[in-house]
């Protein structure tokens, strides 16, 4: 029976985001047309200090996009083409599009079951001579295991980098995810916890020389105008956005909370349903990206909670190693079960500061409605 509740519920609701602050955005747009200053400006500049304030490093160094931001990030910190990069298997696309654009070699490995996020003692089953770098993603918001992956790294003379894409501000015993590392990636895509109106990236770290060396590769290894020590490329966030993203930095943590509110609400909704939830990595505080569910009935509950008003997600829905892209990896179904088996179960719920408490709600009923009383 079709649930009673009709609330439509989208997936994402970013005219909110721009509503909620318009006067703010308008007024930083504003700022910028004014200067005539366009790339690599004063809006920039303070951008980058204010994040690294936030996230507790000395260096943030932004760019044109998250990927570009893995790519120069390894590219920085030494990578090269006899080196490989671990990485988790139901990672998205972007993250091993970042590692290629390196030039480095991915090397794929498994997640663990509770946190869907880099297992260590997968990672130290594939690693070869070759590897040199740790790539864990925080995907979903959720921390990954930096204490066993840290351990890991010591052990093996690695160096341990962090995607930060999908965990703007969570913590990890009280410190920011993206200061963990020896550098991080992060990208400001719209839909992000601190999303631009347009594409943008950053990295952070706490070295020097990786980020001078990064500053240099975003714009053509230029020192000066038209002087290039080193190849670069032409990789840079552009004022405007970066003005934007000064606005929304200021009410992340606020939101961050408004997301964690409602990520309990829905763990109490579903505690007595055949639905896997994710758990919280001890010592952490998440971001909470997004709200996945796990489940054998996912594209019936999908559908279901559509016929509803209520749009889902998934994230998703094949891992790296199945992807035909990158088949010269030479994997096969089933060297990866953990991250296949989340591909074919997962289902992402609505969840954004500004969704409202009715509309959380009808997410709830429709949900328990499709595995009945």
């Amino acid at each position: 029976m079709k649930t009673q509740v009709e609330i439509r519920v989208p997936f994402a609701a970013l005219e909110n985001d721009y509503l909620a602050r318009r006067e703010a955005i308008d007024a930083a747009a504003l700022r910028v047309f004014a200067s005539g200053r366009f790339i690599l400006g004063s809006e920039v500049t303070a951008f980058e200090t204010e994040l690294a304030r936030y996230l507790g490093v000395e260096f943030v160094v932004s760019c044109g996009n998250g990927t570009e931001a893995i790519a120069l990030m390894l590219i920085a910190a030494g990578a090269g083409p006899h080196d490989e990069v671990v990485l988790p298997a139901n990672a998205c696309v972007p993250v091993i599009a970042g590692v290629r654009l390196s030039g480095a070699k991915p090397r794929l490995a498994d997640v663990d079951e509770e946190t869907l996020t880099l297992d260590a003692a997968s990672v130290e089953r594939v690693l070869t001579p070759a590897c040199r770098f740790l790539l864990p993603v925080h995907l979903y918001g959720g921390v990954a295991d930096l204490e066993g992956l840290g351990r890991l790294a010591a052990e093996r003379k690695l160096t341990l980098m962090e995607d930060c894409a999908q965990s703007h501000g969570a913590t990890y015993y009280g410190k920011k995810t993206g200061s963990l590392g020896r550098a991080a990636a992060f990208s400001f895509y719209p839909t992000k916890n601190l999303g631009a109106y347009g594409d943008g990236g950053a990295i952070a770290t706490g070295n020097a020389l990786l980020a001078d060396h990064a500053k240099r590769l975003r714009q053509y290894g230029w020192t000066r105008r038209d002087f290039a020590e080193i190849e670069g490329r032409n990789s840079r966030l552009d004022e405007l956005q970066a003005a934007i993203l000064r606005v929304k930095l200021f009410s992340l943590d606020s939101e961050n909370e408004q997301r964690r509110k409602i990520t309990k609400y829905y763990d109490q909704a579903f505690a007595d349903l055949p639905v896997t939830r994710l758990s919280g990595r001890p010592g952490s505080v998440p971001a909470c990206h997004l709200y996945p569910v796990r489940t054998e009935h996912r594209d019936e509950l999908r559908q279901h909670l559509a016929s509803c008003g209520i749009e889902t997600a998934i994230h998703y829905s094949l891992p790296l190693h199945l992807q035909p892209a990158y088949a010269f990896l030479g994997h096969a179904r089933g060297d990866f079960p953990v991250s296949e088996r989340a591909c074919e179960t997962v289902l992402s719920l609505p969840i954004y500061p500004s969704l409202q408490e009715e509309q959380a709600e009808a997410v709830a009923a429709a949900v328990r409605e499709f595995f009945g009383p």
